[in-house]
């Protein structure tokens, strides 16, 4: 069979029209991901087409400086260990009043437990889609990997519109590959029930007022993402004794530091007089904490932190001005 002897046509296209394609493709494909086993945690940033960012963790926070959430505090530590120590595990969700010490537990979780392999990737909630990949790169660590990573959610809820708790959904329960002995989701949240339910709906269901087929499907939808989180710890408002114990404990963690430096410094009985700590917050001092948490508006873990530092660098700033 005789060949074509028509010539090839070697078609180019032209390069601006070269450089969108290049522009698009940049802007839509995700850069490989690799996560490094000694990194003690990444944040992802960039959205779709971001990478992991290496984060320089401070360690000082430790769990027993988280005072007044003892339950909630040993609940997790067991859920993590066992998650390290590769038995059964599941994924967590905190919830409720602002400032009582959610965030603070993962750090000090890394703290106390990044010697036994614990590490944290932390991820926005409008980066959720990006947890399928994150997945795949924990998944493709190698086998002897001791390794364990909890992917951690700071502030999760999400509008009536927004589409990528689905994302969620299926890491936390419903791929099939969604079970995984390396990875586990923890996440914060002011509100127990992650997607909004509205008042508006139960009212259209009583009234017959809905064109779905099936209304109730709609409210199911609305909890099953909290439902995925096998572990709920629900955080409270706290009392006023337990905002002073805790304002007391932070400015006896100063007292022992200063006790220290005291100690370097200091020999005999000056020495030991530097190293008394107080029993209880003096009168004015406790005065003072509490028209804090009264202007703040509410007593918490974090407000105590908060008035502990004010009142630590007040008192060092003026030993500091009498002492020129």
């Amino acid at each position: 069979m005789p060949q074509s002897t028509k010539p090839v046509m070697n078609y180019a296209l032209p390069d601006p029209l070269l450089d969108l394609l290049g522009q698009y493709l940049q802007e839509r494909v995700t850069p490989t991901i690799e996560i490094d086993p000694a990194q003690l945690a990444y944040r992802w940033v960039g959205g779709q087409t971001g990478y992991l960012e290496p984060l320089a963790v401070n360690l000082f926070l430790n769990l027993d400086d988280l005072q007044g959430i003892d339950t909630q505090k040993s609940k997790l530590v067991q859920n993590t260990r066992q998650f390290l120590k590769g038995y059964p595990a599941n994924h967590v969700l905190m919830t409720g009043t602002r400032g009582a010490g959610k965030s603070s537990l993962i750090r000090a979780l890394l703290q106390a437990y990044h010697n036994e392999g614990l590490r944290i990737i932390e991820i926005a909630r409008d980066d959720l889609r990006m947890l399928d990949k994150i997945r795949a790169a924990i998944k493709a660590l190698p086998a002897d990997c001791t390794c364990r990573y909890v992917v951690y959610c700071d502030d999760l809820a999400f509008n009536g519109q927004d589409e990528s708790y689905r994302t969620l959904k299926s890491v936390l329960d419903g791929a099939l590959d969604s079970e995984q002995d390396k990875l586990l989701v923890y996440a914060t949240s002011n509100r127990r029930h992650l997607l909004p339910q509205l008042m508006k709906d139960n009212v259209n269901i009583y009234n017959g007022q809905t064109d779905e087929v099936n209304p109730y499907e709609t409210i199911d939808e609305t909890v099953s993402l909290s439902d995925r989180f096998g572990l709920w710890l629900s955080f409270h408002p706290m009392d006023q004794n337990t905002y002073l114990h805790i304002v007391h404990h932070y400015l006896s963690l100063q007292q022992k530091v200063d006790a220290k430096t005291h100690h370097d410094n200091m020999h005999g009985d000056e020495e030991n007089k530097g190293a008394d700590s107080i029993d209880e917050l003096p009168t004015h001092i406790r005065a003072a904490a509490l028209r804090w948490a009264s202007e703040r508006g509410g007593r918490s873990g974090r407000v105590a932190y908060q008035f502990s530092r004010h009142w630590i660098g007040q008192t060092q700033l003026a030993a500091e001005d009498n002492h020129p």
